[in-house]
């Protein structure tokens, strides 16, 4: 445990330091310390938040979990929002970081989940204890994340039908958000569930040591995060330049791998370790609190940093906005019955590759559809399912 503590805040140091002292580095060496910085802070806050779930229990731990892990991946596209208020050109880099960071975690994340699953099962096989099922499973009460993603799916195609995340977009996801805390909240906790790695360790120490180190991991993880988050950012936008490469894509997948690498790398472990809820429940409230409270915070942010109650998107923001949301409806198609399998897992991250090959508008449109045809078609086959959910919102029991 000593030695990866040590080398997160080894990671971590430089980022401060050099912000601290107003240091100012070459673009490309900037996006390199200040991205490990945002990068160590992700891990740090992740450790704190999994040691605080032995004071937690059930489904409301598992949301807070999610929401701290990303928590730099807000600071990040906050900061864009916060900038375009008096440089617009920063709005598509806004819009780019929250969409590539929704797109990462289903089109990677959740295939990551199953693929980790499977070799799991295989371990288990190869050491004489045969796991019968083969599809990763959900317990009934995730139905609340997908009903409330349902929600929140419906909503987030407004701003690629009026080209702007309006006021009122806001009010509605954080609404969505905050009425998701309170229904998950009631849930009864199933106790402290099995932790792995640095955490595993620290659960272990004395109470009132234990909740030092977590509110102490929570602070210096929120200092690095304060340090780093700026001048990672305007980095990226920088070696873009310097580099010759579109900035738009530096923004769009580089930073949010940067933020959610932690996060992803335990839901692996979770899967690995036949944790399977555990670990697509963690990702999906993830995706919820990413697709609710980040989009909704978004202008609040631009209005702060001195633009207008709506943040406005160009033509490639409102193609790269709707993607995202064609592929929400599709990723949730895949999970309304509780089953993730094998084919789905394969069609998301195939689907999410294609945009790569395939990068201009014609595709991304042509791309849409195709997570909207499917994703309708899979949701009127499990409508019961759909009904299920929806259910949970409004009485989780």
């Amino acid at each position: 445990m000593a030695t990866r503590v040590a080398a997160a805040l080894v990671v971590a140091a430089p980022a401060v330091v050099l912000r601290l002292a107003g240091a100012h580095l070459a673009p490309v060496a900037a996006m390199l310390v200040f991205g490990a910085g945002v990068c160590a802070a992700a891990v740090i806050l992740m450790w704190a938040a999994e040691t605080a779930r032995a004071d937690m229990s059930g489904a409301l731990a598992l949301a807070l979990l999610a929401l701290i892990a990303v928590l730099p991946e807000y600071a990040v596209d906050l900061y864009y929002a916060y900038r375009a208020g008096s440089r617009p050109e920063y709005a598509a880099y806004a819009a780019a970081n929250m969409t590539g960071a929704n797109r990462l975690l289903v089109g990677v994340g959740w295939a990551l989940v199953v693929l980790a699953f499977t070799l799991g099962t295989r371990r288990r096989a190869r050491d004489g204890v045969p796991v019968e099922r083969r599809d990763v499973r959900l317990g009934r009460d995730h139905r609340i994340e997908l009903g409330f993603l349902a929600l929140a799916a419906v909503v987030a195609f407004v701003p690629a039908l009026t080209n702007e995340i309006g006021w009122y977009v806001s009010i509605l996801l954080i609404g969505l958000y905050v009425l998701y805390i309170v229904r998950i909240s009631r849930l009864h906790g199933e106790g402290v569930e099995e932790l792995v790695g640095v955490a595993a360790e620290l659960v272990r120490l004395p109470t009132a040591r234990r909740r030092a180190v977590t509110w102490g991991g929570f602070a210096l993880g929120a200092l690095v995060v304060f340090a780093a988050a700026e001048p990672f950012a305007e980095s990226l936008v920088e070696a873009g330049a310097a580099l010759g490469v579109d900035e738009f894509l530096l923004v769009q997948w580089l930073a949010p791998l940067a933020s959610e690498a932690p996060e992803l790398i335990v839901a692996v472990v979770f899967a690995w370790r036949l944790r399977d809820s555990d670990a697509i429940g963690a990702l999906l409230s993830s995706k919820v609190n990413q697709w609710t409270l980040l989009i909704g915070t978004l202008p609040l942010a631009y209005r702060i940093g001195g633009g207008e109650w709506s943040l406005p998107l160009d033509g490639r923001q409102t193609e790269e906005v709707l993607l995202t949301a064609a592929q929400t409806v599709l990723g949730l198609a895949f999970l309304i019955d509780l089953y993730f399998r094998r084919w789905e897992a394969a069609v998301l991250f195939g689907l999410f590759a294609v945009q790569f090959v395939l990068p201009d508008q014609h595709a991304r449109l042509a791309l849409s559809a195709v997570y909207l045809a499917v994703g309708f078609s899979v949701l009127i086959a499990r409508r019961a399912a759909l009904g299920r959910a929806m259910a949970h919102v409004v009485s989780p029991r």
